[in-house]
């Protein structure tokens, strides 16, 4: 029944796709002037579509032509990795290399063949597939001798030699002969062949792209796991089309129906990564199911796949996750940065975490410090900083080499490296001044190169680390900089107020020794804050039985102080003054918060930027703060509730009462 449905559901693909596909190339009636130095008619043949020819008119960029709608497609040699610089030059192999790369076959001694090995870049492909004319299969050979080499460039260089590829004729003559061999290849070599070519940046509606998509769907049944998971990675980076969309389904419904004997395991996080998000829930438990039934044999690169796949379905299985984490910390030392760093920030997308991982991933990166680049650093400090972990040895060292050389990193990453430490709380202790000093002079020379936002962020984050440079508070609050903000994108603007509201408190209560008196205008501050929010029933509870055995002592409920930080409970307690042996009184202030558990550096109680900064304000209002999470409440028995809180409230109790 389910191989009857698949082929149906591709028969109407089919039928679809080829309605739209050949009235595209009706459409080209005419030559364009500007590409008469090429042979044409391929031109018209592969690349024909009406939709192509109207953006290169408009978009053409230098002597790039119609391949690129004006820009190189350099984005899919990486997916869509942050600051691709370190990834991108990074010597590992790309996650699907073993399964994805090359088709491993054999092959015949040609003087085609024996001259590929030697080919350093793509146009000295072309100019030997001029020569000698390859087979169907050596075709396919070609375009991945091509995309193995262009993944492997910087990315400069890796622009510039795909734009002398999309304007040397050979080109067109390659893929004129991959379309007119897709019916005599073999669906490894065709699956190959689509991969390597949206790879290298071909357009996806372009008539070769969609020829091979339309031969994939009729032949699609006949596809083994190894073909579907090639198709897979290819399917996971294209655009939506009809095409295209009716393929995934296609996909979906045939791994479906196969999915019990499915026996390739690096298929399976493969074809996952394609369908995403929108795979359905008992699909998901399918997959996880399968996963667990095959865990025994993966290896630690399958592992690492496993953990990405199911932050891209958003698959949460503690079950799966533990196996895959342990052996991925058995075999920590052998892990690239680059698969290291993917692994991580599926982890944070699936908000799992293990302190035993983490402090094993931390001292790893602590023993690398010296081989890493200092974006790759960085770019670890990030992710960890996103999981609310915090890897002092890693921070510790790496603060030494910033002290060392702050103008050796690039404004992204002095801005990157200012939020992780402040966000982590993190003291150098006798080096945090030196350190500090060290960032101010570096980030004042990038100043013509930052947004205005970018610069509240930074003055932001200084200002969580008591850090207050008057050569960066005053562009911020001057005149020019501040009606930039006055016109923030509303999604951003409450997160800008209430940065302006922590900076503008800052400077009232920490007085901080500037050349000249600086100020918010209230104008940015945004709206007073009227409610005072609600306290955790659990802790109201035990507040009140706490009171109950304090004898002149009062406590008031949901402060809301400087119209800017909520107190669950603020507790006064008459105390004996030090100064006065005549026994005058005077009062002590206990600020009793529950903080969300996130608010602390995961597996410690060291509180991170945001509830530091709260702490240290309240200290400076002569509070005494005292915190407890609604975890911890919950955790505890309802009996010994109120101990506990006691205890963390009044610890002079706890002595006495031992005593």
């Amino acid at each position: 029944m389910s191989v009857w449905v698949t082929k149906e559901v591709m028969r109407w693909g089919c039928l679809c796709s080829r309605r739209s596909l050949w009235q595209q190339s009706n459409l080209m009636g005419k030559k364009s002037p500007k590409y008469t130095s090429f042979p044409s008619q391929q031109l018209a043949h592969i690349w024909g579509t009406k939709h192509h020819q109207t953006c290169l008119e408009s978009n053409r960029v230098s002597s790039v032509r119609f391949y690129s709608k004006g820009t190189i497609h350099s984005e899919v040699l990486e997916e869509k990795e942050p600051l691709s610089s370190p990834l991108a030059k990074s010597s590992l192999p790309d996650e699907n290399q073993s399964e994805e790369t090359a088709p491993k076959a054999i092959q015949r001694t040609s003087p085609l063949m024996d001259r590929l090995k030697s080919c350093g870049s793509q146009s000295d492909v072309l100019e030997l597939t001029s020569k000698y004319a390859p087979t169907f299969k050596q075709i396919s050979l070609c375009l991945t001798h091509i995309w193995l080499i262009t993944k492997t460039m910087s990315p400069d260089k890796r622009r510039y030699e795909l734009q002398l590829m999309f304007e040397h004729p050979g080109f067109d003559v390659l893929l004129q002969q991959v379309m007119t061999s897709v019916g005599q290849m073999s669906n490894k070599d065709v699956a190959y062949s689509l991969l390597n070519m949206v790879n290298l940046g071909v357009p996806q509606d372009s008539r070769v792209i969609q020829t091979f998509l339309r031969y994939c769907q009729e032949n699609l049944d006949d596809f083994d796991e190894k073909c579907l998971s090639i198709l897979a990675s290819c399917l996971r980076n294209m655009e939506h089309s009809n095409n295209t969309d009716a393929l995934k389904d296609g996909v979906r419904m045939v791994v479906e129906a196969r999915l019990p004997g499915i026996k390739n395991v690096k298929a399976l996080p493969n074809i996952m990564r394609m369908l995403g998000k929108d795979t359905p829930m008992d699909l998901k438990r399918k997959f996880e199911a399968k996963a667990l039934s095959m865990s025994n044999h993966f290896s630690l690169l399958d592992s690492q796949q496993m953990i990405i796949a199911m932050a891209a379905i958003n698959l949460y299985s503690k079950p799966l996750l533990d196996i895959c984490s342990k052996i991925i910390q058995e075999n920590i030392n052998g892990i690239p940065f680059n698969q290291l760093f993917k692994t991580m920030h599926s982890y944070r997308q699936l908000e799992y975490r293990d302190l035993e991982l983490l402090t094993n991933f931390s001292e790893h990166a602590a023993s690398m410090i010296d081989i890493w680049t200092k974006k790759q650093v960085v770019f670890f400090l990030s992710v960890c900083e996103k999981l609310t972990f915090c890897p002092a040895a890693v921070m510790e060292a790496f603060a030494g080499k910033v002290i060392e050389n702050p103008k050796a990193l690039t404004l992204q990453d002095l801005l990157c490296v200012v939020k992780v430490y402040s966000n982590l709380n993190y003291d150098l202790q006798h080096r945090s001044q030196q350190f500090l000093d060290s960032l101010i002079p570096a980030l004042v020379s990038y100043l013509p190169n930052m947004s205005s936002y970018e610069l509240l962020k930074l003055v932001y984050h200084l200002c969580l680390l008591g850090h207050f440079p008057s050569a960066l508070l005053e562009p911020l609050l001057q005149s020019s900089t501040l009606e930039k903000l006055t016109s923030t994108n509303p999604i951003y603007l409450a997160n800008q107020e209430r940065m302006f509201q922590t900076v503008n408190l800052c400077l009232h209560l920490e007085h901080p020794v500037l050349p000249q008196p600086l100020t918010v205008p209230p104008t940015l501050l945004g709206a007073p804050v009227l409610d005072s929010g609600a306290v955790t029933p659990e802790l109201s509870q035990c507040l009140q039985s706490v009171m109950e055995d304090q004898a002149n002592t009062t406590l008031q409920e949901r402060v809301l102080l400087l119209g800017f930080y909520f107190i669950d409970g603020v507790i006064t307690k008459p105390l004996p003054s030090e100064t006065d042996s005549g026994g005058a009184e005077s009062r002590q202030r206990i600020a009793v918060i529950c903080p969300p558990h996130y608010s602390f550096c995961f597996g410690t109680s060291h509180p991170r930027g945001t509830l530091a900064l709260k702490m240290r304000h309240l200290k400076t209002l002569g509070y005494d703060p005292v915190w407890v999470t609604e975890q911890e409440l919950r955790s505890t028995p309802e009996e010994k509730r109120t101990d506990f809180l006691r205890d963390r409230i009044f610890p002079d109790h706890k002595l006495k009462w031992r005593n």
